[in-house]
């Protein structure tokens, strides 16, 4: 892969974040089914952050394991985020989030845009995914109740359709679903984080920067 393929600029993101969005055909390219994409009510807001920051071939960006100790998708894997407190900016949200999971201050991210929400019927959250980057590495400082290990990924392998994968489920309250997954180092990640950096690999692909 060529090193223009994995080094968008702020301003290529920027831009292209100010859509129109790939939305819900994205979305659907790597999210379990059967699963409800809209709520019905009104359900609680949460906000993530996906930290684009420089690496050694291009630009990197966090994935969380999750604890047994969280309130929700234990063991999991995530980008940082989590839920709105208060009457706070979902963009406040995401900066604090993020601050609180790893360590990052907020005043180091330059937000580039969001990508389109969705809704995540398990923990009934509405969850608004936004882009930001860094100029320089962050000093990661997890969380030890919330993070079990940070994996730092290179834009290069989210962009390598090798690591997509899908697999038939059946989960223990007897459900059944048909999972769409990036398999990264190791780690199976699926479900809303996957349905997000699907998107962005979309995004991504407007930019010239992935192949399908």
């Amino acid at each position: 892969m060529k090193q223009r393929d994995i080094w968008p600029t702020p301003e290529d993101l920027h831009r292209a974040l100010q859509g129109p969005l790939p939305g819900r055909a994205a979305q659907l390219w790597m999210a379990p089914q059967p699963r409800p994409m809209d709520a019905d009510h009104q359900p609680q807001m949460a906000a993530v952050l996906l930290l684009l920051y420089p690496g050694e071939t291009g630009w990197c960006f966090p994935l969380t394991v999750r604890t047994q100790a969280v309130a929700n998708h234990q063991g999991q894997v995530s980008l940082p985020g989590g839920a709105r407190h208060g009457r706070e900016s979902l963009k406040r949200t995401a900066l604090r989030e993020t601050a609180e999971e790893l360590g990052v201050s907020a005043q180091d991210v330059e937000i580039l845009g969001q990508l389109t929400p969705l809704y995540v019927a398990v923990s009934d959250f509405q969850i608004f995914p936004f882009v930001g980057c860094m100029p320089v590495r962050p000093d990661f400082r997890p969380s030890a109740d919330e993070v079990a290990q940070v994996l730092e990924t290179p834009l290069e392998m989210l962009l390598d359709e090798r690591i997509r994968f899908e697999e038939d489920w059946d989960l223990p309250d007897g459900r059944h679903l048909h999972v769409p997954y990036f398999l990264i180092q190791g780690h199976k990640v699926w479900g809303a984080t996957a349905v997000i950096l699907g998107e962005f690999v979309w995004l991504l692909r407007r930019l010239g920067l992935a192949t399908k």
